[in-house]
């Protein structure tokens, strides 16, 4: 049981209620923070106070008087006329981790909710209830208006929900575990849909899958340095220390660890006096997408941990302020950060590819075929791979340096950061797919030159490897192999193989 206290969320114990189903609840503390908090809502309202989604409407409508008989509709409306999401749905993990994520923000107690609402958002999590979000339509400030609206939409009976691997409507999949839809009041609605949540929880889910995914680089790239009989000198200790940057130290020495023993690896001069930049310069390049992934978890732990509706309720209700911390922009930023590390993780591990199937890089047989000629082997692999990279491309033009006025003008600078962290994933996904072919190939590749020669934690992943895709005997549909070795770095933690730390 994770305990929310709305100050204290990682990244870890995230994952634990993302992929190992773990339940939430919140700390009695912070329970209190809430019900203070929702007083002083309530007492703005009985002495007739103007302040801002409270008793005024929303955005460029802040200057109209809402009346205390129209409050319901008032955040009733809201979240109907601001559900306008397009397209297809957030993955199911991501819907489960916006509720996570805007609940802990709930729970700092500046929101003005009641605890009703706080519970609601609690059991769709413990109990697998699960929001449809479609993925387009935010601008990423004033918070993720759309996607959240479409959130709030199940909490109150309607819109559709994912549960127990069905798509139904909101208000069976509370009936199916007996809950009753809320009826919102006060700032309710405001405070639901005026946040990071959408972005955040497409970022943080990016994340973990992204840091899984340079772990995997580092020992696929091994296996390709032993199918290339690359130089084991450019990952000498002293020469990484001698730059000074702690995470290309790290990538260096787990490449070390990973090949250790093998009889594969060259030292300069034996072979060849120099690698080519894909392999010499692995420590280099991933070591600043990990630099990048370092800065990213900083600024995702903050954000979870973060106040992000508006207005935020201080000092017992005596100070109400209409701020902006739904603005995206530190997150927006991150993402693009983000997309443009993983892309680089693509770009490298794509000319490892190369060179392992092109016989004028290598003295391995042509595209790794076992009849060069007859038959055509990796070559096609090379064009897929090569293609992802390219899309990988278009995909990292950052998000976050496009704005456009909405809201008449009133909201005249936006961050876009949703649509960074979607494309961010996008890229993620197709990494993990130029990957699979390295490993594909990296795996042929050693088979030429001789497994028993392999380092032994290589030869564990080679072994690992092919239970899932067979050697290269002939030609065949290898778009399969690729699927299932993709799936497998996705799905399998490698236990015992890959090192982490």
């Amino acid at each position: 049981m994770i305990t929310l206290t709305g100050n204290t969320l990682t990244l870890k114990d995230i994952y634990h209620v993302l992929y190992e189903g773990e339940e939430v609840q919140a700390s009695s503390e912070s329970l209190e923070n809430v019900k203070v908090s929702r007083k002083s809502v309530e007492k703005i309202l009985s002495d007739h106070r103007v302040v801002y989604g409270i008793t005024t409407g929303f955005g460029k409508m802040s200057d109209v008087w809402i009346a205390p008989d129209q409050v319901e509709d008032l955040q009733l409306n809201l979240i109907r006329s601001h559900a306008c999401g397009i397209g297809e749905p957030f993955p199911e993990i991501v819907s489960r981790a916006m509720l996570l994520l805007r609940v802990n923000a709930l729970l700092k107690g500046f929101s003005g909710v009641r605890v009703e609402v706080i519970q609601q958002l609690i059991d769709c999590l413990n109990k697998g209830i699960h929001p449809i979000v479609p993925q387009q339509g935010s601008l990423g400030a004033s918070g993720d208006l759309a996607p959240l609206s479409h959130l709030a939409l199940v909490l109150l009976g309607e819109g559709e929900a994912f549960y127990k691997g069905e798509r139904i409507e909101g208000k069976e999949a509370l009936q199916r575990e007996n809950l009753e839809p809320i009826v919102l009041s006060a700032k309710e609605g405001l405070a639901l849909i005026n946040g990071t949540q959408a972005m955040t929880a497409m970022g943080v889910v990016a994340y973990l899958e992204a840091e899984k995914l340079a772990y995997q680089c580092e020992l696929i790239s091994s296996m390709t340095l032993e199918g290339l009989r690359g130089i084991s000198d450019a990952f000498d200790e002293d020469i990484h220390l001698a730059r000074g940057y702690p995470e290309q130290v790290g990538v260096a020495q787990r490449i070390r660890m990973y090949i250790k023993e093998s009889e594969l690896i060259t030292e300069q001069g034996e072979v060849r006096v120099q690698d080519a930049y894909s392999l010499r310069c692995i420590p280099q390049v991933h070591g600043a997408s990990w630099q990048t992934l370092n800065y990213v978890k900083e600024k995702l732990e903050i954000e979870v941990n973060a106040a992000t509706d508006n207005p935020l309720i201080f000092d017992y209700g005596k100070k109400v302020i209409s701020g902006g911390n739904f603005h995206g922009q530190p997150i927006a930023l991150a993402m693009d950060f983000l997309a443009i590390a993983v892309a680089e993780l693509a770009n490298i591990s794509e000319r490892r590819i190369e060179r392992m199937v092109n016989p004028q890089l290598s003295d391995l047989p042509a595209f790794l075929c076992a009849n060069p000629g007859v038959e055509s082997g990796a070559m096609i692999l090379q064009y897929a791979a090569a293609s992802l990279v390219s899309e990988n491309k278009t995909l990292a033009h950052p998000a976050s340096v496009d704005s456009i006025p909405s809201s008449a003008n009133q909201e005249d600078h936006v961050s876009m950061g949703t649509i960074g962290s979607r494309h961010a994933y996008q890229i993620i996904q197709n990494t993990r797919y130029v990957l699979a072919t390295e490993l594909f190939c990296a795996m042929q590749a050693v088979e030429f030159r001789g497994i028993d020669q392999m380092a032994p934690r290589t030869r564990k992943a080679y072994d690992h490897g092919r239970k899932v895709a067979a050697s290269i005997t002939g030609d065949r549909v290898f778009a399969k192999d690729i699927e299932k070795l993709s799936n497998c770095l996705k799905e399998d933690h490698w236990n015992g193989i890959l090192i982490t730390q």
